[in-house]
């Protein structure tokens, strides 16, 4: 169905022009109202029953929504164009920024994907006795809470919530499902006059809870903390603190939808082969430990995810896809604005990529500063530390001259700065930027000086996957560049093999996740197309001669999509019949090395290991000392020998 824009000058303080926004979007444009939240909510109202309008206003968003429950409507979506393109310094055309923006809004948004997590509301709460019992008595109204204190000394003679004594050894999981172990646990006895009796101490105590309140002002429980839903911290020295955290627990109970932010694909993972270590890209940067290994591959905890997008942007293989939204919608957002940019007359668009805390200083710059410049279109991410360089480098192919990533307080900056370098290898130092500003007047003028790059002459949008992506956006935006050397860690590269200590054992052939290395079964010959290659480093730490090594690099060549010959050799022909086995390196290299052994003493021995297979056995069976031969047979009893022996016969 058609899309209508219900747009707003807001009290005449942006200008918009409705017929060409039209001309361009190919939309239904409505003349723009003086104030669409309050003197023109009518105007709203019928675009909520109409069920086919965007409205072009995300301030009021809540007004709308009470206003579509009242219609019994479902709420239409939403388009800011007046602090992303509007409201401005710049006195140059803002058509083609409205009209990319508008673009991007007619996309399909994608389903979120979910999971059930129900809380039971039993809460344990960590600290000092001071703090921990009074906040305790705050929220054993609204939750089951247990403290667990050092020392029965510190236990109040009478509570409403249970207290035990004990020291926390290790707590794992999330809102829930914490698993919580315990030494030296004691319980109280409710029985008896005077103070309570404890239980004998117990170690290696496990239980369960839903909740943890930690006061205790000591080492965070759980790496990047604040990301652990459930997991509540304060400092006890800060009583607002204190009482913040005691409000957000008190909330804590019922059922909640966790989001499912990656989509993992075990057949892809190049992590571990045959006990072998590979890549860890993902491992290393984990901030929650979300991640753990699980065999040959690695498995993320959904619950401990917090959604930052890191293992998405170095996957290698694809295995870890960042799913909330997906990846290819990402590709598609950023594809469609350069598009619609450039088709309503733009000549030379730049990319803004922000999260939330990146939208919130674009308002701020909008309504009291000078706002974005019109050649700059603002791309709000979920997760910023998934827009890796695939991303940046497909959008510089599709048509931008420069893309910045304007950070916030929560992204990764050591992951999103290697996805910087990486970016800067392939389309130039100058087309990508870090924009690290908190003030939202730094931002514009980072941003009003404006670029000396050129748009590219022949943009292209292509589809695939990430490798397939950045590779043919490479080739488009470098014509002429054979091979782009690339830092270290790249997924991207070549194997080289020193053919001097390379035996055609084929191990790494046998272990290569992406099929990248492959052999000849034909004669010995080790195979290898370089754009299959991950650069996982599993080869080179299974090749038992260390003959391998990486070369990081993108080769944008045709070479790189076929199997080139890095080594071969002649077959060896068994010194009994003739048949081809095995390579002459790998045999002369086997016969040097045991020539010395005891098993091996004499040249008949030895001359084994120049056999195949069957003049080996044959070799074995007819020798002096066959492992085959057995000894002395016993002879079978018969029923005379068992009578001979008898006492009464």
């Amino acid at each position: 169905m058609a899309k209508t824009l219900i747009t707003c000058s807001c009290l005449g303080t942006q200008e918009i022009d409705a017929d060409a926004l039209a001309g361009q979007t190919g939309l239904s444009v409505s003349k723009p109202c003086a104030a669409l939240c309050m003197g023109n909510i009518d105007h709203a109202a019928a675009a909520i029953q109409s069920g086919d309008a965007i409205l072009c206003c995300t301030q009021e968003e809540r007004r709308f929504e009470q206003l579509a429950e009242e219609l019994e409507q479902p709420m239409p979506p939403v388009l800011d164009l007046r602090d992303r393109a509007g409201w401005t310094a710049d006195t140059a055309s803002t058509l083609p920024k409205m009209s990319a923006l508008a673009a991007e809004a007619l996309l399909p948004a994608p389903l979120e994907k979910t999971m059930d997590v129900v809380s039971e509301g039993l809460c344990l709460i960590l600290g000092a006795p001071d703090v921990a019992l009074a906040a305790a008595e705050a929220l054993q109204e609204h939750l089951g809470v247990t403290v667990l204190l050092d020392h029965g000394d510190d236990m109040p003679p009478m509570a409403k919530h249970d207290i035990v004594i004990g020291r926390l050894r290790s707590a794992t999981g999330a809102l829930g499902q914490f698993d919580v172990r315990i030494d030296g646990l004691q319980m109280p006895s409710p029985a008896g006059r005077g103070s309570a009796e404890l239980s004998p101490a117990r170690d290696h105590a496990s239980t369960q809870c839903d909740i943890i309140l930690d006061l205790r002002g000591d080492t965070p429980l759980f790496p990047a903390h604040e990301k652990r839903e459930g997991y509540l911290r304060a400092d006890p020295g800060r009583p607002a603190a204190v009482s913040a955290a005691i409000l957000a627990a008190s909330h804590l109970t019922g059922t909640f939808e966790q989001p499912l932010y990656v989509a993992t694909d075990a057949l892809l993972c190049a992590h571990s082969r045959a006990e072998q270590t590979g890549c860890t890209r993902c491992l290393d940067l984990c901030p929650t430990g979300a991640i753990t290994p699980d065999g040959d591959h690695v498995t993320v905890d959904p619950m401990i995810c917090a959604g930052c997008g890191a293992c998405s942007a170095v996957c290698p293989s694809g295995a870890i896809a960042y799913d909330a939204p997906p990846v290819d919608l990402t590709f598609q957002r950023v594809q469609t604005q350069a598009k619609a940019y450039v088709a309503a007359g733009g000549t030379a668009p730049r990319l803004l990529v922000h999260n939330a805390h990146g939208a919130e200083m674009i308002r701020l710059a909008a309504r009291f500063g000078r706002g974005l410049p019109a050649d700059v279109i603002p791309l709000e991410v979920s997760a910023l530390n998934g827009f890796g360089h695939s991303e940046i480098v497909a959008a510089l192919a599709a048509g931008f001259v420069d893309v910045t990533l304007l950070p916030g307080p929560t992204t990764d900056r050591a992951a999103l700065d290697a996805q910087i370098v990486l970016a800067q290898a392939i389309g130039g130092v100058e087309r990508v930027a870090l924009l690290d500003v908190e003030d939202p007047d730094a931002m514009s003028d980072a941003l009003y000086e404006g670029t000396t790059c050129t748009p590219i002459n022949a943009p292209v949008r292509p589809m695939g996957t990430r490798r397939q992506i950045t590779r043919q956006a490479a080739k488009a935006l470098l014509p002429d560049v054979e091979t782009i050397p690339l830092p270290e860690g790249a997924p991207y590269g070549a194997v080289l093999v020193n053919t001097d200590n390379c035996t055609l054992c084929l191990s790494c052939v046998s272990l290569c996740p992406s099929g990248a290395l492959g052999d000849n079964p034909d004669k010995p010959q080790l195979r290898f197309q370089e754009d299959a290659c991950l650069q996982c480093g599993l080869c080179a730490n299974i090749c038992p001669e260390d003959a391998i090594t990486l070369a990081p690099r993108l080769d944008l060549t045709d070479q790189a999509l076929r199997q080139e010959v890095l080594n071969e050799e002649e077959p060896f022909p068994c010194v009994e019949c003739g048949a081809l086995f095995g390579s002459k390196s790998a045999i002369d290299r086997i016969t040097e090395k045991l020539r010395d052994h005891a098993m091996f003493a004499g040249e008949d021995k030895l001359r084994m290991i120049q056999m195949c297979d069957d003049c080996r056995v044959n070799a074995q069976f007819h020798s002096a000392d066959n492992p085959f031969q057995g000894g002395e047979r016993p002879r079978v009893r018969t029923t005379d020998d068992y009578l001979s022996k008898r006492r009464d016969h």
